[in-house]
């Protein structure tokens, strides 16, 4: 009797350990998800709705919601990210679908040593390259001493509330162009050839190819290309602080730029959690807006 127990037992402890096993290797995502994801969100919401006073939080409502409203500064900062994205995403995707189509020409020789030059930008840390463009695009840097050579005057590409958004510009397509273009090389690469072929028996030239199959059939690449980085540019951070840190006068001062300068410079806690959350909800109808116009990117 004794031994049948022991039996039933262990085949009862062998049954929880093999249908609990799955749950134990789920189990550092779940707890990493919970402590470092999950509980700040939520944290930084409870944050939203109170003001700190006396070293800890007191709750407030929507006290610091409705000063956003009347915050000039916030708002420059979301026309500063929509002039950029407005004016760079499409010249970034532009030159990517270009640099995709000529890597993809089959007359091309070395193609790897090409995709490889495009991809490298993407591995070097957006410290370390916006550190880089800060000293080529210095008043006395390696740009504007190009241009002296060609008798053009410098140029501030730091220090004019112009000039330092095109910087930042310059400095962003630089950097992402080459992603977009390996995402876009790879859309081509399976396009059937035998449509190239069809078209050119129609008597299609370049162009109409161009306009009439390349374009169409990248058509659901391009809206993730331009949804990711419409996230990316009113997100952006790192840019604008390492080259401009947000000037002249704003200028080129950025939505989470101005969130970490009220967060961890004014130490205004529950004011910079609720912008973080007006912030996400602009990208959401943003990007909510884009799939609705476009369709989803479905291939017409």
């Amino acid at each position: 009797m004794s031994t049948l127990v022991t039996r039933r037992r262990g085949a009862l402890w062998r049954g929880m350990a093999r249908h609990s096993t799955p749950y134990l290797f789920l189990a550092p995502f779940a707890i990493a998800f919970l402590v470092f994801l999950l509980f700040p969100i939520i944290y930084a919401l409870l944050i939203s709705f109170s003001h700190w006073k006396n070293g800890g939080p007191q709750w407030a409502g929507l006290f610091q919601y409705t000063n956003i409203f009347s915050d000039s500064i916030f708002w420059q900062s979301l026309v500063n990210a929509l002039v950029i994205l407005v004016i760079q995403v499409p010249v970034m995707l532009l030159l990517a679908v270009i640099a995709a189509a000529l890597l993809n020409s089959p007359r091309l020789r070395f193609k790897s040593v090409f995709q490889l030059g495009f991809f490298l930008p993407i591995l070097i840390d957006n410290v370390a390259y916006s550190l880089t463009f800060s000293f080529i695009l210095a008043n006395n840097g390696l740009l504007n001493q190009l241009l002296g050579m060609i008798g053009i005057a410098p140029i501030p590409w730091l220090n004019s509330m112009f000039w330092s958004k095109v910087a930042v510009m310059i400095a962003m397509t630089w950097h992402w162009t080459g992603y977009n273009v390996v995402i876009l090389l790879g859309g081509l690469q399976n396009v059937p050839p035998e449509i190239y072929e069809a078209a050119r028996v129609d008597g299609a030239g370049p162009i109409r190819q161009w306009f009439s199959i390349t374009i169409p059939m990248l058509r659901p690449l391009l809206v993730l290309e331009f949804i990711l980085s419409t996230i990316g540019t009113l997100q952006l951070f790192t840019e604008p602080y390492i080259l401009t840190a947000g000037g002249p006068d704003n200028s080129s001062l950025t939505p989470v730029l101005y969130l970490y300068q009220v967060g961890f410079q004014q130490f205004h806690f529950g004011y910079a959690s609720a912008l973080a959350y007006i912030l996400a909800v602009i990208i959401a109808i943003f990007s909510f807006v884009q799939l609705r116009l476009t369709g989803g990117g479905a291939i017409a």
